[in-house]
């Protein structure tokens, strides 16, 4: 079997298992277990294949067999584990993908042959380390280099190793200690871990990574809660045949602190589906804005002479250029997304990830540790300059932070000092910010550690140099609320309405459709819920479903007139009209006075028919608002069509007199038609062409359009196939 082979055949019985056909998943993990040809396995799913054939005896002998559910389930579960065991053993022998072609290399690049030993070196350095007053810097050094040789050993332990043995159980827990020193350690094997997982499911692994979200250091705890909920959200399917792991999610669920971490990391998880689009405005145009503009900045500033009273006072004529630009308005947009939580320097960064020091998978996922000897260069004075500033931003991903530090080591010293001056200006401020957050909001912390987290996750998915290698965690980001696991943590709490709120101000329609039809059926049925769900509909291009759900806010809250508005645009973009204009009249009432529903009603009447009341309506209109462009193209084609010519004339050419629009002049045209100005109707024609760069068959279907309304101004079938061949010849001839 080839790779795709394999994985289609893996992924099919995994897929039979969750919809219940386990005879038929027995089959394909028999095709597995005959590729590996593995005596193990061959033994495992014979035992499982003759315990099911037991089972179905069982039931087709009508035997009352109150274990039947457990005992169907405990088969479910140790099949999907047997399918990815097989998977991955197949793989390994046969795929030439990055990661499994690091699977088979790695243990033999490791500085240990055990775990244990690893383990034992990253104790014996924090034990080393404890009083650097005793150690030289030459000690030192030789200390921390092997110290980090070791991280991306451990980090490769936990991630590609296809089944944990005992030793690696242990050290995985020994590491996630609340007393245990190394945080960089415990970053990174839980990172590993949430990888590892994240190729395939394995019930023991997960449950090691629910111990991780028990630990106190909030930092390290953020990482494993942000693992636990792509790789929950993954493999929902299979968590019904779990009931282990439920259990310990709801146990979970019940702490206050770790249910709010998980809510602000569902949210922080939506929300980095914007970062394409935030880098995409970044790139395209705020950028190229800057650049164009940077000119016209160094201009204006060589033409501004400073005077001794005024050196600090900035040229406002710079702030006319951003606000003229429209650069401003753009930059202020960034602002606040940032102040929201989006990632808003990925496209700054992007460009920075080519140093070695990124070559090491681990480094990817690596907190920021000013004492890693490849930025400590910047730090060994411990001043209150970039030390204090990176440690206290927290803005900026882990990744991108050793972006920068590597960026900087390349600078000339004397460039080195002026970015080091400016961030001790600005050190002690960031300082107060970072306590004043702190003090405001104690959850901050907690939320900050996880949005780095997960930008160090998008950042590895997208720009390690293999990322196209895996699948990307963010391909998920927008199902969470599809899972048992948030059906879990939204019970008896406002959680479903968040989500659904944030995914309808993000624009996210049809998920945040599936959570309103949720939150409705669980009986929350206020007007705003059925106002917004009619809202989502709307933008999904679903009218029918749109107008039921304004219909029931209607219901709830009487007389809203934003939502009697969409009643009446939604009959009106169905067609029919008369319910349009009943819900215009309608809004009238609300609204007395108001020009809006007066030219809606007067629009509704037109398209049924009722031409005169129409043009009564727009004549007293007029009257109140005599120079209003709207009105005179709303008589001219409402004449028009009710076959008043002269007076659609009038209006057509004071429209033509001050505006000249493409719609209007072929208006005007047709009018000229009819009235047998056919060589004044051509001039039109052939201007309307010109707007529509000599497209002729795009004027054909307007004609095709406007056809029924030609034909009762009097012109006949002939008139226009003649008047449509003069045009063609027209075109031609161009």
């Amino acid at each position: 079997m080839n790779t795709l082979e394999i994985e289609s055949t893996a992924r099919a019985a995994f897929d039979l298992l969750t919809r219940g056909r386990m005879k038929s998943a027995f089959d394909k993990i028999k095709i597995l277990t005959d590729e590996l040809q593995w005596g193990t396995f061959n033994d495992q799913i014979n035992e499982y294949i003759q315990n099911y054939r037991f089972l179905l005896q069982y039931f087709a002998e009508g035997t009352d067999d109150p274990e039947r559910k457990s005992v169907y389930n405990k088969l479910a579960a140790k099949s999907i584990h047997l399918t990815g065991r097989l998977k991955d053993e197949l793989l390994l022998r046969n795929a030439v993908s990055y990661e499994y072609s690091l699977i088979r290399v790695f243990p033999h690049k490791l500085h240990f042959s055990a775990v244990s030993d690893m383990f034992d070196s990253l104790q014996y350095y924090h034990q080393q380390t404890e009083n650097t007053n005793f150690l030289h810097d030459f000690d030192h050094k030789r200390l921390r280099s092997n110290f980090e040789k070791l991280l991306p050993d451990l980090f490769l332990i936990f991630w590609l190793t296809i089944r944990f043995e005992q030793d690696e159980k242990q050290v995985f827990r020994k590491i996630i200690k609340d007393e245990y020193q190394g945080k960089n350690e415990q970053s990174l094997i839980i990172a590993a871990l949430t990888l590892n997982l994240w190729r395939t499911f394995d019930e023991e692994k997960l449950l090691l990574l629910l111990d991780a979200c028990l630990i106190t250091d909030i930092q390290i705890r953020q990482r494993a809660l942000v693992g636990l909920v792509f790789v929950l959200t993954k493999y929902n399917k299979l968590m019904p045949y779990f009931p282990s792991i439920r259990n310990r999610l709801v146990l979970l669920g019940d702490n206050l602190q770790i249910f709010d971490n998980l809510k602000n990391i569902i949210m922080l998880i939506i929300g980095s589906t914007d970062t394409d689009k935030i880098t995409r405005r970044m790139q395209e145009e705020i950028i190229p804005e800057m650049m164009k503009m940077s000119p016209a900045i160094r201009n204006k500033m060589q033409d501004f002479t400073l005077k001794n009273d005024d050196l600090d006072d900035e040229n406002p004529e710079w702030q006319e250029i951003l606000e003229q630009s429209g650069i401003a308005d753009k930059l202020q947009e960034i602002s606040e997304l940032q102040l929201e939580g989006a990632d808003v320097y990925m496209s700054t960064f992007s460009m920075l990830k080519s140093f070695p020091f990124f070559n090491e998978v681990s480094n990817w996922l690596l907190p920021f540790d000013p004492e890693m000897l490849s930025v400590n260069e910047l730090f060994k004075n411990n001043e209150k300059n970039l030390l204090t500033a990176f440690l206290n931003n927290s803005i900026i991903c882990n990744s991108d932070k050793y972006s920068f530090s590597l960026s900087i080591l390349q600078m000339p010293e004397s460039q080195r000092e002026m970015v080091s001056r400016t961030f001790q200006a600005e050190s002690g401020q960031l300082e107060e910010i970072a306590k004043d957050e702190n003090l405001i909001k104690p959850g901050v912390t907690a939320r900050n550690a996880a949005r780095q987290y997960i930008q160090d996750l998008f950042r590895f998915f997208r720009l390690y140099p293999q990322h196209k290698e895996f699948q990307s965690m963010f391909d998920y980001a927008l199902e969470i609320h599809e899972t048992s696991f948030f059906d879990l943590l939204s019970a008896e709490n406002d959680l479903e309405i968040h989500v659904a709120e944030y995914y309808f101000t993000k624009k996210h329609y049809p998920e945040s459709i599936a959570l309103f039809d949720k939150i409705i059926e669980n009986g929350n049925q206020s007007a705003a819920i059925f106002q917004k769900l009619g809202f989502a509909h709307y933008k999904t291009n679903q009218s029918e479903n749109a107008l039921d759900a304004y219909l029931k806010a209607d219901m709830i809250l009487p007389d809203d007139v934003w939502t009697i508005r969409k009643i009446a645009q939604t009959y009106r973009m169905l067609g029919r009209f008369d319910k349009a204009l009943e819900h215009y009249r309608h809004l009238e009432f609300l609204q007395p006075g108001k020009l809006n529903p007066k030219m809606q009603i007067a629009s509704c009447l037109t398209s049924l028919g009722k031409f005169k009341e129409a043009l009564s309506l727009y004549q007293e209109l007029e009257q109140t608002e005599p120079e209003n462009e709207k009105i005179w193209k709303a008589v001219a084609q409402c004449a028009f069509l009710s076959g008043n010519l002269f007076q659609a004339d009038y209006y057509a050419e004071k429209l033509n007199s001050i505006n000249s629009a493409q719609a209007d002049l072929l208006l005007t045209g047709h009018i000229a038609f009819c009235l047998k100005k056919n060589k004044i109707a051509f001039g039109y024609y052939q201007e309307v062409l010109s707007r529509m760069n000599d497209n002729i068959e795009m004027l054909l279907e307007y004609f095709e359009s406007d056809e029924e309304a030609l034909l009762k101004n009097g012109i006949s079938k002939e008139e226009i196939l003649l008047m449509i061949d003069e045009l063609t010849y027209y075109t031609e001839s161009l």
